[in-house]
């Protein structure tokens, strides 16, 4: 029985392996990493084709964090950080061979740069003016004019009602028991006040091009609520944006040389857009619950709240869907497909599932022995379409993605339809119509007053077109509205006598016309006409052959009239 059972629970793994988009690369339980999706990076390192990964590890219980770098499974090199990694991220910062890519690690109020997994660069923020009144009581405290106790009384006081924050010596002041304050006082009140702010995201914008292997800036965000760009080269600070609170999502688009978009979730549960040359945001987005997650896919943001939710909205925060999750989100990351153009948000959940959307659409659920804490879709080692995650425990899972694995929309929620998202192959820009562009910019009033003027002329020539032909009885139809009649006339020769036949019909279907009289008004001078006035009546008992008999004989065998009615 137990041989049976076994037997039937491989089967049915074997099924479901065969049915899923994922084949199971690894999975190490005790790989002891604990990090964050912004402390994942992936990145060929060396150049020669082998993609590496990157971890920001924080340690276990935040203790001893650490550089790691993987290869595959296995652990490639390892080196201790001296803070909490905040963010990691590659860039490439010149143009010059061999391109390989620099890394950059964030951690505490510092950037560290690696080139070859080598120590290249370190970058410090500015330092920030230091509290005045702080100061003044360090001042004292170095002159022995107040002692410990009344030091911590009024540092406190400070610290509640100054808009300032205090200093890190001062913090680390603060929380010190009663007897080690005066050794602290007399080892540091020879020392200068210095404020430092501390980096809490990171991201990269690219320079001037669009590529993917083009040069990237840095973009960092501080618990100063400040934004700051740096140059790739010189890591001096390009650009510096203020923001109402302390970003902790980032996410960027465009290039810094032409035109970029920034957009920051924050502390206050608000996310705000910024734009080129602009030092405050333009646009914000408040949201019902504080920010876990932020991801652009395309032109939109999906962002995921702690209320079990993702969110949809545009770039100028208008709200476009809201999905409901089964659990709370951990995190989120982007799910790039390039061979297939797909983009999709990956939202990891507290209860072990892994959920893949294209805008509200559920694409594939995967479900993980433990909770996964953070989540990293892009090339590894050879293979292109690589998702690795670490869970709640330490452990490490790397799964690939089938390659004829197609994402089959229909199976979550229902959304927008699928031609909505089919990109139109709009044809480039030629000279001639961004010349047009700019001439219609330019002068749009008076295209627009000349149009209106053609049009009210064109109108005018009608009218007076309609009337001149009513005055000289030009139309083929009555102007009457006694006798629904049709009159037209048709010249035959060219020469001095000619025919003219006339094809009168009525063209009410209920009403007869009677009594009806024919006049010719002609000048005498040039026509000469057998008959001028005759009335245009059947004889009564008379057939069409008799009628043009009598026709023959006035001398009108023309004025046939087979519609006419008597």
């Amino acid at each position: 029985m137990a041989a049976a059972s076994s037997s039937d629970s491989d089967s049915g793994r074997a099924e479901s392996e065969a049915s899923s988009k994922w084949l199971d690369a690894h999975y190490d339980p005790m790989a002891n990493i604990h990090t964050f999706s912004s402390c994942l990076a992936l990145a060929d390192l060396h150049g020669d084709g082998e993609y590496k990964l990157v971890v920001g590890d924080l340690g276990p219980g935040g203790q001893q964090p650490r550089l790691k770098v993987l290869k595959g499974p296995t652990m490639l090199t390892e080196s201790p950080l001296p803070a909490l990694p905040a963010s990691a991220a590659t860039f490439l910062m010149e143009q010059h061979e061999p391109r390989t890519p620099a890394l950059a690690l964030a951690s505490g109020p510092c950037v560290y740069v690696y080139k070859n997994l080598r120590p290249y660069f370190k970058f410090s923020l500015p330092q920030l003016p230091p509290n005045p009144l702080e100061q003044d009581l360090w001042n004292q405290a170095k002159e022995d004019q107040i002692d410990p106790l009344t030091l911590k009384e009024m540092l406190e006081g400070i610290r509640e009602k100054a808009e300032v924050p205090l200093s890190v010596q001062s913090l680390r002041f603060l929380q010190l028991e009663l007897s080690e304050m005066e050794a602290f006082v007399n080892q540091h009140k020879s020392r200068a006040i210095k404020r430092q702010t501390v980096i809490t995201t990171m991201t990269t914008l690219k320079k001037n091009l669009a590529d993917e292997d083009a040069v990237s800036c840095l973009v960092l965000g501080t618990e100063n609520k400040e934004l700051l760009v740096l140059d790739p080269e010189a890591f001096t600070i390009l650009a510096k944006m203020s923001l109402p609170s302390v970003p902790v999502f980032l996410e960027v688009s465009g290039q810094f040389d032409v035109e970029f978009r920034l957009t920051a979730a924050c502390r206050n549960g608000n996310i705000y857009i910024l734009r080129r040359d602009s030092k405050h945001p333009k646009y914000c987005i408040e949201l019902s619950a504080q920010p876990v997650g932020l991801v652009r896919v395309h032109k939109i943001l999906v962002v995921g709240s702690n209320q079990d939710s993702l969110h949809g909205f545009t770039h100028k925060g208008k709200k476009l869907w809201t999905v409901q999750m089964p659990a709370a989100i951990l995190t989120m990351n982007l799910l790039e497909q390039r061979s297939r153009g797909l983009q999709a948000v990956m939202a990891a959940l507290a209860n072990g599932e892994v959920h893949i959307y294209r805008d509200k659409t559920l694409l594939n659920v995967i479900h993980t022995p433990d909770a996964v804490t953070s989540l990293c879709f892009g090339r590894y080692g050879r293979e292109d379409n690589t998702l690795i995650m670490t869970t709640r425990g330490g452990g490490l899972i790397i799964k690939i993605l089938k390659r004829t694995a197609v994402f089959v929309e229909g199976t979550g929620e229902v959304g927008p339809p699928l031609a909505q998202a089919t990109k139109l192959s709009v044809p480039r820009k030629t000279r001639l119509y961004v010349d047009q562009t700019l001439r219609e910019r330019e002068a749009g009033i008076a295209m627009h007053r000349t149009f209106q003027t053609d049009l009210y002329l064109l109108r005018l020539r009608a009218s007076r077109a309609y009337v001149q032909a009513l005055e000289s009885s030009l139309s083929p139809m009555s102007t009457t509205t006694r006798e629904p009649l049709k009159l037209h006339a048709v010249v035959q020769g060219l020469g001095p006598t000619f025919k003219l036949t006339l094809h009168l019909q009525n063209t009410s279907t209920a009403r007869p016309v009677l009594g009806l009289q024919v006049c010719f008004l002609y000048n005498e001078a040039l026509y000469a006409l057998p008959r001028a006035f005759f009335k245009a009546e059947r004889p009564q008992g008379a057939t069409q052959k008799e009628l043009e008999v009598l026709l023959k004989d006035r001398g009108l065998q023309d004025l046939l009239l087979p519609n006419c009615s008597c």
